[in-house]
């Protein structure tokens, strides 16, 4: 089970995040409301801030990167993740 907040759906589980891009530290900083604070080093731009995410999750969750998708927010600051293909 995974130490997050989560919503779980008929196929995996909805993270909702709010991430905080340019950060000096990678690193997920906590819990509020049911949103999962993110803070990341790369910079809202092309993408790579989205990419860090996933890695990020994808290392602390112990998943395949490819298991976790950005299903709303790709532009945004808070964004949901859907993940699939593990037991929780």
């Amino acid at each position: 089970m995974i130490d997050l907040p989560y919503s779980r759906i008929k196929d995996g589980i909805l993270i909702e995040v709010r991430v905080a891009p340019r950060s000096s530290k990678r690193e997920i900083a906590g819990a509020v409301n049911n949103i999962v604070k993110v803070k990341l080093t790369a910079p809202p731009v092309d993408g790579a801030a989205n990419e860090q995410l996933i890695e990020l999750l994808s290392e602390r969750l112990k998943i395949k990167k490819s298991s976790i998708t950005i299903i709303k927010g790709e532009a945004s600051r808070r964004k949901t993740v859907k993940i699939t293909g593990a037991d929780f």
